[in-house]
């Protein structure tokens, strides 16, 4: 198990990165998120689960700027996003990926990923539309840079392909260097190895476990157990909108209000005897 057990998730002001104040979402009659509350410090793995319908992606999305809250704040490096536009958010070092791969399927993956940097060039619209020596050298150095990122998450092969003809393992590993594009502080990573095999898994596991000794702070959510366990650091486990409980890996697999409520019992206990 890789959670650092040592690791409280209750330091000073100065270590967190991320406040969750008492963020709600209602659609209607229907709480997805209700009165949530959580803190992340900077390089930690911070996991998210719960069953389908628990409110993470809706989560997600509140943080990201998607959705509006109904109620509470969002409080990232001091300051709060709650009520900013998600390329705000975006700009400021938050970047995500979702569930539901979102890519240009007739673009290259090289030609993906360069879109990702779009929110740091400081080249203006004339630049750009005129295609002005400043445009020139700064595509050029997007275009660098790209190759550089596709590098680092292993799909440098891949950098001449149509993102529509690649896997679903790769189109996510794809999508996660794309949102490294952004130059984020804080990668939230929306069920990142969903559809993929074993050794993808494996794979995935090893990228996010190296993005955080670079120093990215990650927030996951995930479905797949094993996946939560060989990561985590810290887990906060949601059940129809409402946190039951949070804590180390080690916490969560022991705690009885999270294995009675949607675990049933066994799947930590066969975690445990891996």
């Amino acid at each position: 198990m890789a959670g650092k057990t040592r690791i409280k998730n209750n330091g000073s002001k100065m270590d967190r990165l991320l406040s969750i104040e008492g963020i709600s979402r209602h659609f209607g009659a229907l709480k997805a998120v209700d009165n949530v509350d959580f803190k992340v410090q900077k390089g930690l793995i911070f996991s998210i689960i719960g069953p389908n319908g628990a409110g993470k992606t809706t989560l997600f999305n509140v943080m990201t700027g998607v959705y509006p809250q109904t109620s509470g704040k969002v409080i990232f490096n001091g300051k709060e996003l709650t009520g900013l536009a998600a390329h705000k958010i975006t700009e400021l070092g938050v970047a995500r990926t979702y569930q539901i791969v979102r890519l240009f399927d007739k673009m290259s993956v090289l030609e993906n990923v360069m879109v990702g940097f779009f929110c740091r060039i400081k080249a203006g619209v004339g630049d750009i539309l005129f295609d002005l020596p400043k445009a020139k050298k700064e595509r050029a150095l997007v275009k660098e840079k790209g190759l550089q990122l596709l590098e680092r998450v292993d799909l440098l092969e891949y950098k001449d392909y149509l993102a529509g003809n690649l896997s679903l393992g790769t189109r996510k590993r794809l999508q996660i260097a794309r949102a490294l594009a952004t130059d984020p502080r804080v990668l939230l990573l929306d069920e990142p190895t969903g559809g993929m095999n074993p050794s993808e898994k494996v794979e995935v596991m090893a990228l996010i476990k190296r993005f955080q000794q670079e120093g990215l702070t990650i927030l996951l959510v995930e479905h797949d157990m094993s996946v939560i366990m060989g990561v985590s650091d810290w887990i906060v486990v949601l059940n129809y909108g409402q946190k039951i409980a949070e804590g180390t890996p080690v916490d969560i697999q022991n705690n009885p209000t999270v294995i009675e409520a949607y675990l049933g019992g066994g799947l930590f206990n066969e975690l445990a005897n891996d």
